[in-house]
């Protein structure tokens, strides 16, 4: 039978069972029960008509085998062939198989590189989830190791944990052979990221080159012996001296062969020695090569050649080099600034001052790539240049001996503040490929420039559009230290106020990346760059702004500030802020709604504010905020309005309040604040309209939600909405697909507590538990337990979905136990959106379990919901159900269509009587909620 007939369920359990799981184990890795995986195993073997569970086994190994797609690798393409070396490749492809962290180690130009990209080649195919190349040569700051293998391997970044734990994370069950290139010059950056990186990530091989051994626990070094010259004429030395010599010219004539090893010798078989003097081949031919590198070695003789073999590379360079013409030779120190592949302009604008015109780069460049200094690739951009590590080492000395060394760093300082500046004003979707192009240089440069106080201006600028650009590419660790680095290079007096709006860029990141701590102490080093700049009213708006963020994201805190930390702080701001600043006003405003009122229902707010004053307090900052004309600060008090709202019970306010700053928020750019506030609008949209009963709207901004660039690491946080909306209306194929990409991303997130990851835990619990997988239903019970609060789960979201669970089930006397509390008794908990949904569900269980006082709670729950369509229909269900009105629960069903819960109007028909029973039954199981 076709494997077309099995289902995506089918097809996991399928899948285990070639790992050979046992029913239990399956059950939970799919967090379903062993009644229903011993029912798909059932299935499975009489849709694919085999045996047992053995041929079920031996049935999914031919799947995968079949149906894999190739491993994921990421290896460049040399643009020369391979040669030789056969011993070493053998030795090394056995070792990355075999051994957890292997280190290529030899001197610069013995071809490392080349030997280790060979066997990564032959070795991908043991490599279920591919190989992958990380270039670390451009590479400056050791802190950055771990974002070039995250950029390497497609990891992004996610909120709340840096990227070094995110590349953990998406690699700790991969097996992978990960290459990590030239690690020399930040060992001090490669041994540490090395160390955590194989503890977490068991079945990850890594293969380093690098001229010294990275020293972490799990290494095994492999030494790079030089080509091989011993067999004279027929040796690996010369058969590389042979093949690079063809591919420029006339190839040598086969009798010379022994006279070439004679000269490789000399060269001590080092690969790259050998190929410049090959390209020298064409003008100079045997002689001129012997002649020309004899006299270059007898300088440099003394001692063992095999101590120190790098000495014959050096040999080459200064050979090849005193062989340019004087341009050409001023031409290759200068271009070796470049981090990373440049084109002939790029070139021209830092190296075209004399003794160099633009025509003589231009053309410099070709002969460079000629003598074999150089590779030239084709690109969509033009014909990009680039030296290998060795050769840009070698440029660098030889531009600080002719004293050009701080010219042509500030030069390509220049054309990499220009290129920034540029694309801050880009657009395009070439614009991250661009930024791509020219991100190392601009570390390069950035790293050159900070040091140096005269050029402490223009790295100042450089940092703040590194800010802006990393931000845009959804690099917010960098992005985060780039404005924190800006405000440092601001200076003081004057300069210190552009650091405040540094930090404050800063802080607007570290809220995107759901770091509580780092936003209070951005905003706390914003107001003393300001009061250092004696800008009082900035430094009041500063507290200002962190007293907010320390009750408003209180959740994202690792420690939660105090209430009297906070309320001093408040103090400071109210004390600074007097003097009819708009923006200051608007920002104290908010603060009070905060900290004094608790509009965000804080975890260190108190239990008994009083709504109306919250309310109060939070118009007055919207007021404020919308006469400064500040849209993201316009948000954030709306924000604290829809707080307030939600606590005085109404629901609806709350709601227009949550819509209103999607409208605020819409015509602004995307700023790291603007962003910030933007997802944090689209969530409590999507959570408000749920409160309300317009579960398309919510599935809508839920939807808008999940496909924020922001979240594309983060399936946990990107779908939650999305999740609890389907699991109300009933979708429940909709929330088991997801269900998977949430809890993966959960789990690699670090299993992060959020005000929505419980809620949506729960609604997958749910779903579960109307289908019947009770032990499923426990898995995600637990989820719930690490996810959410306990307060939230037990009285508000939680009463919620276990009632429905429970009367879904018949047992309505269990479901008014769960929600026996009064709405006040338990109002923060509630309040928030759940209220429509609990006094609705706590009215009809009344009347399912013949409390009575069912009548009273039907008409109080009324007055509650007024104008939400869902819980209208269900309490006009309720009460067709206690007059036994049997048309009126019908309409209640159409009711329940029209408001977008197919799930309860197929719950209505069941209701409804032996009648509608069979159609309710069809609906559920076209929702696929019948049987686990």
């Amino acid at each position: 039978m076709s494997t077309s007939a099995i289902s995506v369920r089918e097809s996991e359990v399928l899948a285990l069972l070639g790992e050979h799981l046992s029913n239990a184990e399956i059950s939970s890795r799919l967090f379903i029960s062993v009644r229903t995986v011993e029912s798909h195993v059932s299935a499975l073997l009489r849709k694919l008509d085999v045996a047992d569970r053995r041929a079920l086994a031996r049935r999914a190994a031919e799947l995968a085998r079949a149906e894999r797609p190739r491993p994921a690798s990421a290896l460049p393409t040399p643009l020369t062939a391979f040669v030789g070396r056969v011993r070493e490749r053998a030795e090394l492809a056995e070792a990355v198989k075999t051994r957890r962290q292997v280190t290529a180690v030899g001197p610069g130009g013995v071809g490392k590189t080349r030997l280790a990209l060979a066997v990564a080649a032959e070795a991908a195919g043991d490599f279920a989830d591919g190989v992958w190349f990380v270039d670390l040569a451009p590479v400056l700051d050791p802190g950055r190791v771990g974002a070039a293998v995250a950029a390497a391997v497609g990891v992004g970044e996610q909120p709340g944990r840096g990227i070094d734990e995110a590349v953990l994370a998406a690699l700790a069950d991969r097996q992978t052979l990960l290459v990590l290139d030239n690690c020399e010059q930040i060992r001090d950056g490669v041994a540490p990221f090395l160390e955590r990186l194989l503890v977490a990530c068991p079945r990850l091989r890594v293969l380093a080159t690098s001229r010294a051994r990275m020293m972490v626990p799990f290494e095994w070094v492999f030494p790079v012996p030089p080509l091989s010259f011993a067999d004279g004429g027929d040796s690996e030395a010369v058969t590389l001296f042979m093949e690079r010599a063809a591919a420029v010219g006339r190839p040598p004539d086969p009798a010379v062969r022994e006279r070439i090893a004679a000269l490789c010798e000399r060269l001590d078989g080092m690969a790259l020695a050998i190929e410049l003097a090959a390209a020298r081949w064409p003008t100079l031919g045997l002689d001129g090569l012997t002649a020309g590198l004899s006299d270059q070695l007898r300088i440099l003789a003394g001692g063992p050649r095999a101590d120190d073999r790098h000495r014959s590379v050096r040999a080459a360079l200064d050979w090849s080099h005193d062989l340019l013409e004087p341009c050409d030779r001023a031409l290759l120190r200068r271009i070796s600034v470049f981090a990373m592949p440049f084109t002939a302009d790029a070139a021209t604008e830092v190296a075209a001052f004399p003794p160099l015109d633009p025509a003589a780069v231009a053309d410099g460049l070709g002969r460079l790539a000629e003598q074999s200094l150089l590779t030239a690739t084709p690109s969509a951009a033009g014909t990009r240049y680039q030296a290998l590590e060795t050769i840009r080492q070698y440029g660098t000395e030889r531009l600080a001996d002719a004293a050009e060394l701080t010219d042509v760093r500030s030069r390509h300082l220049g054309r990499c503040l220009a290129g920034a500046t540029a694309l801050t004003e880009a657009e395009g979707t070439d614009r991250p490929a661009r930024f791509d192009a020219l991100a190392e240089d601009m570390r390069a440069a950035l790293a050159w420039a900070a040091g140096r106080p005269e050029q402490r201006a223009d790295a100042y600028r450089l940092a703040l559009a590194m800010g802006e650009l990393t931000f845009a590419r959804n690099l917010l660790g960098e992005a985060q230290q780039r404005f924190e680095q800006a405000a440092a290079l601001a200076g003081e007096g004057a300069g210190a106020g552009d650091g405040a709006a540094a930090l404050r860029e800063a802080a607007a990141v570290a809220g995107c990346r759901r770091l509580g701590d780092d936003m209070l102490r951005l905003h706390r080093a914003a107001a003393e760059a300001a009061r250092r700049a004696g800008d009082t009213i900035g430094v009041g708006r500063d507290l200002s702004a962190a007293a907010t963020v320390a009750y408003r994201f209180s959740s994202e805190f690792t420690r939660v500030p105090t209430a009297d930390e906070v309320t001093a702080v408040l103090a400071e701001a109210r004390r600074l802020s007097e003097g009819g600043d708009p923006a200051a006003e608007a920002a104290l405003a908010l603060a009070e709604a905060a900290v004094l009122a608790d509009a965000f229902g804080a975890v260190q707010g108190a239990a008994d504010n009083t709504a109306h004053e919250t309310v109060e307090l939070a118009e007055r900052a919207v007021e404020l905020a919308g006469r400064a004309g500040d849209p993201v600060a316009e948000s954030a008090a709306l924000d604290a309005l829809s707080g307030a709202l939600t606590w005085a019970g109404d629901s609806f306010g709350a709601a227009a309040a949550a819509r209103r700053r999607i409208d605020v928020l819409r015509p602004v750019p995307g700023t790291p604040a603007a962003t910030h506030e933007r997802m944090d609008a689209l969530a409590m949209a999507a959570g408000t309209a749920l409160g309300v009963g317009d579960l398309p709207q919510a599935r809508r901004w839920g939807r808008q939600l999940a496909d924020q660039p922001l979240f594309a690491e983060v399936g946990h946080h990107a779908m939650s909405w999305l999740l609890i909306a389907d699991a109300f209306a009933g979708r429940a194929e909709e929330v088991l697909a997801g269900s998977t990409e949430f809890l993966d991303a959960w789990r690699r997130s670090g299993r992060q507590r959020s005000f929505s990851l419980g809620p949506a835990a729960a609604s997958v619990a749910m779903v579960h538990g109307l289908r019947g997988d009770h032990e499923a239903r426990a898995h995600w019970l637990a989820v719930v337990d690490r996810a959410g609060t306990t307060s939230e789960h037990r009285h508000g979201y939680g009463a919620v979905f276990d009632a429905l669970v429970l009367l879904h089930h018949g047992d309505p006397d269990a479901a008014l136990v769960r929600l026996a509390p009064e709405p006040d008794e338990v109002w923060k908990w509630v309040s928030w959106i759940w209220l429509h949904w609990y006094v609705a569900l706590r009215a009809e269980a009344s009347v399912l379990a013949g409390h009575p006082d069912a009548r009273n709670r039907i008409a109080a729950a009324r007055r509650t919901v007024t104008g939400n369509p869902v819980a209208i229909a269900q309490l006009d269900r309720a009460e067709g159900l206690l007059d036994g009105d049997v048309t009126r629960q019908l309409a209640a069903a159409a009711a329940f269509v029209a408001a977008g819960c197919p799930y309860q109007a197929a719950r209505t028909l069941l209701l409804a009587g032996p009648a509608h029973a069979e159609d309710g039954s069809a609906a559920l199981a076209r929702l696929g909620l019948t049987g686990g």
